[in-house]
């Protein structure tokens, strides 16, 4: 049962998600605390290894989630919920939006659904920072100074500097490396 649990839950993620990936992450942190999967410290690492990953990233944390949760089946289960209402959708839309995407009405719920998306990427950003800055790990809280520095140096080089986000996660792994060793 676990697996059509981790199905319908990541087929409902994928299906009620606007925004691509990064507004689906405070979704599935969301699933994985109150299912009871993961712990938030065990997501926020899945996060990081899905975005040096190829391909998109909801799918690939979905794919993680699905693993770590209940194996290989449970990887295929997570990535298949999480991928097929976005083909469904796809499908569906596609002749209708292409048809109609200039009409004024289009253009305008578009115009409201950008703040959410944006939103979204915003509370995504927010629980990252949180599980990862005030985290003293196994449930305590406690400031990170080391990963509070690395967050305000990758944040002010990647608003500065048109860097790839490879390079960004680059410098931030060098970065831990040598606050957690010298």
């Amino acid at each position: 049962m676990i697996y059509l649990r981790l199905f319908m839950s990541f087929f409902k993620i994928g299906l009620f998600s606007f925004g691509g990936g990064y507004a689906m992450i405070p979704l599935i942190s969301d699933l994985i605390t109150k299912e009871g999967w993961l712990l938030q410290e065990e997501f926020v690492q899945i996060i990081g290894i899905a975005e040096m990953t190829p391909g998109p990233i909801a799918v690939n944390s979905a794919t993680f989630v699905g693993y770590k949760t209940a194996g290989i089946l449970g990887s295929m289960s997570a990535t298949l919920g999480v991928a097929m209402p976005s083909l469904l959708l796809i499908l569906f839309v596609s002749g209708f939006f292409f048809k109609y995407s200039d009409h004024p009405i289009m253009k305008h719920i578009f115009l409201g659904i950008r703040p959410v998306v944006a939103g979204l990427i915003l509370a995504s950003a927010l629980v990252m920072a949180r599980t990862t800055i005030l985290s003293g790990g196994h449930g305590q809280i406690a400031f990170n100074f080391e990963t509070f520095i690395i967050t305000i140096v990758i944040l002010f080089i990647a608003l500065r500097q048109k860097m790839h986000p490879i390079i960004l996660i680059s410098i931030a792994g060098i970065l831990g490396y040598f606050t957690t060793f010298l």
